[in-house]
């Protein structure tokens, strides 16, 4: 018998994002059911120890397991599916896993950076995640992977997984302002072009993603919350870059 699988997910949750694309690239049907994070179900908190999404419901033979945190639910998916997604050398995977949890530290910086409360703030944390992406950008110049759009080359990875649902906010705060985050990269910018054609990964959200994260944003009383009533009071509006 074929397991049940259902996605926990939030409409706007990147690691929710992570386990969507791993499913659709294996090409596993699963369900999805979203929740109000700010209003959870009691039968949610019964079985999200962290109440955190993603939540994996793997339904078997009248059980149901609960697995919890995007990084073992990808390798929960790794270990019990077919189309593997990880390299099958050891020393690849290692390092795989190790640029998964840089994409995840990424994503805090992405936090930090649009609830920084001031102009200077803001600034502070745009630098530091533009040097974050910098790092990056060194370990796609290795020309041995440069045989394809993707983090490995020529073949999809979940380390692609992980940063197709990263450049997304990339592509809200484009909207906001040029923020010049992925100035001088163009490794990195080519990978994001790759990810965004991406059929997984441009189905990962719903079409109306775009607009309930820039309210999110909006909303957040930060400083890009800020830039985002001028824009709209004003047009469109570039933050002047600082060098």
């Amino acid at each position: 018998m074929t397991d049940k699988l259902i996605l926990v997910s939030h409409p706007l949750c990147p690691y929710v994002q992570r386990a969507a694309i791993s499913l659709t690239e294996k090409g596993v049907p699963f369900e999805r059911v979203d929740i109000d994070l700010a209003d959870k179900p009691v039968w949610f908190k019964a079985i999200s120890p962290l109440g955190k999404v993603p939540l994996l419901r793997v339904q078997r033979n009248g059980d149901e397991t609960t697995i919890f945190e995007s990084a073992v639910i990808l390798e929960f998916l790794e270990e019990t599916q077919a189309s593997p997604l990880h390299p099958s050398d050891p020393y690849a995977r290692a390092r795989h896993r190790a640029w998964i949890e840089y994409g995840s530290a990424i994503l805090n910086a992405i936090g930090r950076l649009y609830s920084a409360s001031t102009e200077a703030g803001f600034l502070a944390e745009s630098r530091a995640l533009s040097g974050m992406f910098d790092r990056l950008e060194v370990e796609l110049a290795d020309g041995v992977r440069r045989s394809g759009p993707w983090f490995a080359g020529d073949r999809f990875s979940l380390v692609d997984a992980v940063y197709g649902p990263v450049f997304r906010y990339l592509d809200a705060f484009d909207r906001i302002g040029d923020f010049g985050i992925l100035d001088g990269k163009p490794r990195v910018q080519a990978w994001r072009r790759a990810l965004s054609e991406r059929p997984s990964i441009k189905h990962a959200v719903a079409p109306d993603y775009p607009q309930r994260l820039h309210a999110f944003l909006q909303a957040k009383g930060s400083f890009l919350s800020s830039l985002i009533r001028q824009g709209e009071q004003a047009g469109p509006f570039a933050l002047a870059r600082s060098a």
